[in-house]
């Protein structure tokens, strides 16, 4: 495919950049505005705990299992072209949510509204990438590409608390069908036409097998109900579609995910780690709010102007990442510091003395960590692939974020999930799930070390760094 760096002028390169942070902002805003109003949700329409982890998982399972055929679409079919559909789905999905009477009709729109997002993400990293060749520029593009993700977590917090306590939980939907309608009208005038597509076709069983092992093993993992059908027969269907997938790209004449890209070390280890980094991020912007409302007695409102200061530190971090050589390795030991700190969760805990704190630690953290491992998961791929490299990289954070739900739900409250508890025995839980969380973390830090060793003695000159 053409590169835009041919079609786009000087001063239209810096629109069509704030354009594509504006799509990447309203995909981590609709996960992030969903989860101070989580326990509203549950009390109007009555869910159980299983049913308000589908609200959160529902969209991270979509989003995270169809990325990687939302990027090969993009390659295929042109990247504006697949952006654009991406985007209407992900209008409709949210006017569908915002409606929504029950939780049936909730969790399905949740569904619409990834799908959405599995599209249009990896095509508008795709044309970000195109932008200019790797090196400084692509730093600072996905530098802002990060603060754009924390943006979105800022606004959604901000926008679910004041939302939900001025017009109900309904609004926290509704608002992302607002942001997207003027990013969707303003495709076509900023973001040239596609060039030449990429010849081949979808693969149709890869795609099967890679979308339902993936559904089918993080539902199996999230299961409740203690079945041997769900908890057990589920997850090994699911794996053992993933494990197929392998001798099915090998045979396939045109493979969902190309046959050298995961051969290519950097990108391997960037989608692991990104894996732990969402298992670590999505569980603790779950528990944080639960803690917020149902133990210290915080309204909506309260929860997601408290949460701020952990946003400004997430988009600051990722601004920085961006002009840094090495950010992951501290950034993941500084998420880790922070974690065990807020861990302690006290019953009559402040703001002051027990979250502002390990709050920042864990913004600061996320962003200098998620900046890097961006850029590791697409260095080395091929142009003509970077929808399906940069795929595979929100694939590994979504799924992540998935499985790290459905892990750490049951060690906060292994007797009927974190909102049946009282308050003291909830603190506790969530504290459970904040040090589990902080366990990847470091596992994950250990990881990125063992991989920098790797590059070192390879003789590499970069590793693990945001250019």
């Amino acid at each position: 495919m053409r590169a835009l760096t041919h079609s786009l002028r000087p001063g239209r390169r810096g629109v069509t950049l704030f354009l594509l942070a504006a799509a990447q902002f309203l995909v981590v805003l609709n996960t992030s505005v969903v989860n101070v109003a989580l326990p509203v949700i549950g009390e109007e329409l009555r869910l159980s705990p299983a049913g308000l982890t589908w609200i959160v998982n529902t969209y991270l399972i979509a989003f995270g299992a169809l990325l990687p055929v939302g990027g090969r679409l993009a390659d295929l079919f042109g990247h504006r072209r697949v952006l654009v559909i991406g985007l209407l789905l992900f209008v409709a999905g949210s006017c569908a949510a915002s409606l929504a009477y029950g939780a049936g009709p909730l969790i399905a729109a949740r569904a619409v509204q990834g799908v959405g997002a599995a599209v249009l993400s990896p095509a508008a990293l795709a044309v970000l990438l195109s932008l200019g060749p790797a090196g400084e520029s692509r730093g600072r593009d996905l530098g802002i590409w990060g603060a754009a993700s924390a943006a979105g977590g800022a606004a959604g917090v901000l926008f679910g608390g004041l939302l939900t306590s001025a017009l109900g939980w309904w609004s926290v939907f509704a608002v992302s069908a607002v942001v997207a309608t003027p990013v969707l009208l303003a495709v076509p005038s900023l973001i040239p036409r596609d060039g030449r597509r990429a010849g081949g076709r979808l693969d149709l069983p890869g795609t099967f097998a890679a979308t339902a092992g993936l559904v089918l093993l993080v539902y199996g993992l999230g299961s409740r109900d203690g079945s041997t059908l769900h908890s057990t027969v589920i997850p090994a269907i699911g794996l053992a579609l993933l494990l197929c997938l392998a001798p099915l790209e090998r045979r396939a004449s045109h493979p969902l995910i190309p046959p050298g890209l995961l051969q290519i070390r950097s990108v391997v280890a960037g989608n692991l780690l990104m894996l732990m980094l969402g298992m670590v991020w999505v569980a603790t912007f779950f528990f944080l709010p639960l803690y917020q409302q149902k133990v210290l007695g915080y309204s909506p409102l309260t929860a997601g102007l408290t949460q701020l200061p952990l946003s400004a530190a997430l988009m600051a971090a990722s601004t920085l990442a961006g002009r840094l050589r090495a950010p992951l390795l501290p950034g993941l030991l500084t998420l880790a510091a922070g974690l065990l700190w807020l861990a302690r969760l006290p019953v009559d805990g402040t703001f002051a003395a027990d979250l502002l704190g390990p709050t920042v630690l864990i913004g600061l953290g996320l962003g200098l960590a998620f900046v890097p491992l961006t850029a590791l998961g697409v260095s080395g791929v091929e142009a003509r692939h970077s929808g399906v490299a940069g795929g595979l990289i929100n694939t590994a954070r979504q799924v992540g974020g998935a499985i790290g739900l459905a892990l750490l739900t049951p060690l906060a409250a292994p007797e009927g999930g974190p909102t049946a508890t009282g308050p003291a025995t909830l603190a506790h839980g969530c504290s459970r799930a904040l040090v589990g969380a902080a366990v990847i973390c470091l596992l994950a830090a250990l990881g990125a070390r063992v991989h920098m060793a790797r590059d070192s003695r390879a003789g590499r000159t970069e590793s693990l760094t945001s250019r």
